[in-house]
């Protein structure tokens, strides 16, 4: 099962461009090979349209900050997504795609208040690839910004817990996304099978990478054949398999290009 992250730099592209670039975004995402993709930094609106442009039945909204007074933001924003920036609205977004199973539950977690409103939201699927016989929890996180650095490292930390806390979590889980942690802990219940920079993909111990399974999607990211790019981030795309039984879980030679 291949798992796709990326931040969408709410919805904006380098150099800015005064317009809406939903449909850019919706053929990017639509174009790119993946079964479940996890977005941060969402304008919204923006689930229901990116699930119908890239054939996914199921699209989970979690908002996340400076969503008040949403209609006016929206307003702004669709016309002109640099003048406001982050003060456009945010949310996190799942995408599932039928080869990834059924969505059978969704669950979120607020993990802080102030500065910002910050959450964690996860999916359960049924009849996943990875979990033939039980429920896959993927998670979706956007962590504090690091300053410090430990309001991130909490965030990422509070987000496991969470996610193995579910009802059916088991050590086939997923939590992947904006980590704001170039190099989270080790020692945690779960390792990061794919990482760039700040975005990682996180997996338990009955999960690993398929080998050499993780790679960044630049392409496709140009808006109207310009020098601007879609976000500040690129996708971090990995594809996933259970780990076998009886064997230790490597994690593998490092892959240089998706380190910073």
């Amino acid at each position: 099962m291949r798992v796709l992250s990326w931040n969408l730099f709410h919805g904006r592209s380098l150099p800015e461009t005064e317009r809406s670039l939903l449909p850019e975004f919706s053929a990017a995402l639509a174009a790119w090979p993946w079964d479940v993709a996890l977005l941060q930094e969402v304008p919204p609106w923006w689930g229901p349209p990116l699930a119908r442009a890239t054939g996914a039945p199921w699209a989970r909204t979690a908002l996340t900050s400076r969503n008040q007074l949403l209609c006016l933001r929206r307003a702004v924003a669709s016309r002109r997504p640099g003048l406001l920036g982050s003060w456009g609205g945010g949310a996190n977004v799942i995408l599932v795609r039928a080869s990834a199973g059924v969505v059978t539950d969704h669950r979120r977690v607020r993990l802080t208040r102030t500065p910002e409103r910050r959450v964690a939201h996860a999916v359960a699927l049924a009849g996943s690839p990875l979990a033939p016989e039980g429920v896959l929890w993927v998670g979706n996180l956007h962590a504090s910004q690091a300053d410090p650095l430990e309001r991130a490292r909490a965030d990422g930390a509070r987000a496991e817990r969470w996610l193995l806390g579910l009802p059916g979590a088991g050590p086939a889980v997923v939590l992947g996304g904006d980590f704001n942690d170039r190099e989270p802990p080790p020692g945690r219940p779960l390792r990061p099978v794919a990482s760039r920079s700040v975005d990682h993909v996180q997996v338990g111990a009955a999960l690993t990478a398929a080998a050499g399974a993780a790679t960044l999607l630049r392409r496709a990211r140009e808006v109207d054949g310009e020098m601007r790019r879609l976000s500040d981030h690129p996708p971090l795309s990995v594809e996933l398999r259970r780990a076998e039984a009886g064997k230790p879980v490597s994690e593998g030679e490092p892959d240089d290009t998706l380190r910073p």
